[in-house]
């Protein structure tokens, strides 16, 4: 029993203190990352540019067509890729000046041309780097995840009930939403937090392994998998001949093409494609956007064959690199479309009021701790009074 109490002590000093010194950190991850849940969404609804009168998939534009006709309407631009979104929705295109131009991809019109940071890019900076230089604001948010996965853990512990009696089930399921302020905290902390326990221990374990190889390596081993291999320099197969800027662009638009109408099997008109700087390179695409995962691909100019670093179908995949890739969509909630993006919404909600209850409670503690020496003092020197 007195190991038990130590152990417990243990764990609950740990939960105070970490939570403490994280709390700021967790918070704007969690605020940060609750807004970018949808940001898609609401990307679509402020800027119209994005979208398009939805034609037929055959009225498309090709690549080179659209790269052309882009380059023609912005003088002194050079695009270097890109990415059909749909049909109904217009193709973000990529320059070397980093501009973004959206146009049409049935007369490719220039509907846009952004060139400034806008409101999520600010956003999704907080969230990554805390604002901090990236190679220090990584560390910072890296490492503060870690701390937030072990305040989980320790919450866990610490809401675990010592007897399972209908009392103890009823204060760790249910919040009494008419009780006292300090119990209403207390409920919003103790159950709300263990009701989100899942999704924040997934949003932290798949955080973890985009912040730290380490993870990602644990991870991997963990599924089965016997090493993640880095990223690969891509072999290119001897050419017969130097293809002209020409055969360049039809070779992309071939590519385009064979993607949408062979190789895809998921939102087959989501496509990305890239320019090639030299007759070396491959040709880029990219396919299978769906869910938050997607399908590299790499194809040799010459024979538009599929080169051995492409990535297989997601769903042929062992079960360690279907996590590799599946990562970002179970980190971001878009694994299940609009129903997991609302609970991942609400949970990361929770997880940022999880700091600020959790400090009311401390601070609540501390301020009952500072009165009792006063009451006793009272209570002394009244006894000591009717002694006398």
């Amino acid at each position: 029993m007195r190991i038990r109490r130590s152990a417990m002590a243990i764990v609950s000093w740990l939960h105070r203190w970490l939570g403490i010194v994280s709390g700021m950190a967790v918070l704007i991850i969690c605020i940060t990352g609750c807004i970018l849940v949808f940001e898609q969404e609401i990307n679509q609804l402020l800027y119209p540019w994005l979208r398009v009168e939805q034609q037929a998939a055959n009225d498309q534009l090709p690549p080179s067509e659209i790269k052309a006709r882009v380059e023609q309407q912005l003088p002194g631009t050079e695009v270097h890729s890109l990415w059909y979104y749909g049909l109904d929705k217009s193709v973000k295109i990529s320059t070397e000046n980093n501009a973004v131009v959206y146009a049409s991809p049935y007369t490719a019109e220039v509907l846009s041309t952004v060139e400034h940071e806008d409101l999520f890019h600010w956003i999704e900076q907080g969230h990554l780097y805390l604002w901090f230089p990236p190679a220090a604001g990584r560390q910072v948010v890296g490492w503060s995840t870690f701390v937030f996965f072990v305040l989980l853990i320790t919450g866990l512990v610490l809401w675990y009930p010592k007897r399972w009696t209908k009392k103890t089930v009823e204060s760790s399921f249910t919040i009494r939403w008419k009780a006292r302020l300090k119990r209403l905290n207390y409920d919003l902390h103790n159950v709300l937090g263990f009701y989100a326990l899942i999704i924040a221990l997934v949003m932290t374990i798949t955080g973890l392994v985009m912040s730290f190889p380490w993870m990602r390596q644990t991870v991997f081993w963990m599924a089965g998998g016997t090493r993640v291999a880095p990223p690969a320099e891509v072999a290119i197969p001897p050419v017969a001949h130097m293809a002209t800027q020409l055969d360049m662009a039809q070779a992309v638009d071939a590519v385009w093409l064979k993607v949408r109408k062979e190789i895809a099997r998921h939102n087959r008109e989501a496509v990305i494609v890239h320019f090639p700087h030299d007759e070396q390179e491959p040709i880029y695409a990219c396919t299978d956007m769906y869910g938050g995962s997607w399908r590299d691909l790499l194809f040799d100019q010459t024979t538009l064959q599929l080169l051995p670093d492409s990535q297989r179908p997601i769903g042929e995949e062992h079960i360690s690199r279907w996590l590799m890739r599946a990562n970002y969509g179970l980190h971001v909630g878009e694994i299940g479309g609009l129903t997991t993006k609302v609970i991942y919404f609400l949970a990361s909600l929770v997880c940022a009021s999880l700091p600020i209850t959790g400090f009311y409670i401390w601070w609540g503690k501390r301020k009952k701790r500072k009165r009792k020496p006063g009451k006793m003092a009272i209570k002394q020197s009244f006894r000591t009074y009717l002694k006398t």
